[in-house]
């Protein structure tokens, strides 16, 4: 990477982070981006956050968008699944109504953003050990038949959340390099860091658009 290349993020990948209401959402995005859990109300709609990490010996922007998860919010958050390259799928592992949503979440996910977005399943809450309704096993065979890849997080202590983020972020950037995922279609949820980057990867005299994918 060149020094110009290097001040600047080179992938920006859109991230979702979806679930029931309650289950530490926005918890979650605040200990991965300000390393502290804020205990907040229900999100209304949706909260926005970013980071700018290492993946891969590349850097990456995780533009993180937190929706709400009531009910009576689901047509406005839906609207920002689109175009989103990954997603954290949270439950509350002392929850098993959380639980057993995580269908109808995944469902969504995977019809409104993208058939191949990325997404690992969080059981948030590890910390409560205690209080547990679902078992490790029970999740981790959930992700499994599902496709997906699991962990369980607490956003109060901060375990494994760094991680979630990371592994995502990570299997998105395997996906491009073998070629499964090309930034340059529209509604990958992946965008150049910067213009002069998409010329690295295109050969001389391609024809490549060149066009600048639309952040909404």
């Amino acid at each position: 990477l060149s020094q110009t290349a290097a001040a600047t993020a080179y992938f920006l990948f859109k991230f979702l982070v979806i679930g029931s209401a309650g289950t530490g959402k926005s918890c979650l995005l605040h200990q991965f981006i300000e390393n502290k859990c804020k205990h907040s109300n229900h999100t209304i709609g949706v909260e926005f956050g970013s980071r700018v990490v290492n993946v891969g010996g590349k850097t990456v922007k995780l533009q993180i968008w937190d929706t709400a998860g009531q009910e009576r919010f689901r047509s406005v958050t839906r609207s920002y699944y689109r175009g989103a390259a990954g997603a954290l799928l949270v439950y509350d592992i002392t929850s098993r109504e959380t639980y057993n949503a995580l269908t109808n979440w995944l469902t969504d996910a995977r019809t409104l953003a993208s058939p191949n977005i990325v997404i690992i399943l969080c059981g948030n809450k590890k910390d409560l050990d205690a209080d547990r309704e679902v078992t490790f096993l029970e999740a981790s065979r959930f992700a499994q038949e599902n496709e997906l890849m699991f962990l369980e997080t607490s956003a109060l202590t901060g375990e494994n959340v760094e991680e979630a983020f990371l592994k995502c972020a990570r299997t998105i950037l395997n996906k491009i390099e073998s070629g499964e995922l090309d930034p340059e279609r529209m509604g990958s949820g992946i965008q150049y860091g910067d213009a002069s980057l998409r010329q690295l990867r295109q050969p001389r005299g391609s024809a490549a658009q060149t066009k600048q994918q639309c952040n909404c």
